[in-house]
C-alpha cells in the first residue's frame, strides 16, 4: 500500500469516526439540555457551530479520501454490479443524507440561537438531529461491513 493510499484510507477513518462521534454526542448530550432549557444560548451556539463546522470539515475530506479510494478500488462495473460496489454506493448516499440533515438541523437551530432562544432551536433541530444520528450509525455499520468484507 502507497503512503498515498494510507493516509487517504487514515483520514477517512478519523473522520467518519469524528463527524458520526460529534452528530451522535450533540443529540444525545448536548440536545435535551436545550429541549429542557438547560443550557444558555451562547454556549448552545457554540456547539451547534463546531457541529456545522466539523460536518463540513468532515464532508469534504470523506469526500477525497473515498473519492480517491473508490477511484483505485473500483471500476464503474465492479460499483454498479457487485455487492461491495452497493455497499459503497449506500455509503455515498448516506454521506450526503448525514450531510443534508446536519446542515438542515444546524440552521433551524441557528435561526432560533440568534433571537437568544433555547427551546425553540432544539426544538425545531431535533428531528434532523435524530434522523442524522440513525444515519451517522448507519454509516458506521456500513463501513464495519465493508472492512470486514462482508457484503450483504
Amino acid at each position: 500500500m502507497a503512503l498515498v493510499d494510507a493516509v487517504a484510507y487514515a483520514t477517512h477513518l478519523l473522520f467518519a469516526g469524528l463527524w458520526s462521534g460529534t452528530v451522535l454526542f450533540v443529540t444525545v448530550g448536548i440536545l435535551p439540555l436545550g429541549l429542557r432549557g438547560e443550557i444558555r444560548p451562547d454556549p448552545f451556539a457554540f456547539v451547534v457551530s463546531r457541529l456545522s463546522t466539523v460536518s463540513r470539515a468532515s464532508a469534504l475530506l470523506l469526500f477525497l479520501s473515498g473519492g480517491h479510494m473508490a477511484a483505485n478500488a473500483y471500476t464503474v462495473e465492479s460499483l454498479t454490479g457487485t455487492q461491495r460496489g452497493y455497499q459503497v454506493l449506500a455509503m455515498v448516499v448516506l454521506w450526503f443524507l448525514l450531510a443534508g440533515l446536519v446542515e438542515a438541523g444546524s440552521a433551524r437551530m441557528r435561526d432560533g440561537l440568534a433571537e437568544e432562544k433555547v427551546r425553540t432551536p432544539a426544538r425545531d433541530g431535533k428531528p434532523f438531529l435524530y434522523a442524522g444520528s440513525v444515519v451517522a450509525l448507519l454509516l458506521l455499520l456500513d463501513a464495519g461491513l465493508l472492512a470486514s468484507g462482508v457484503t450483504f
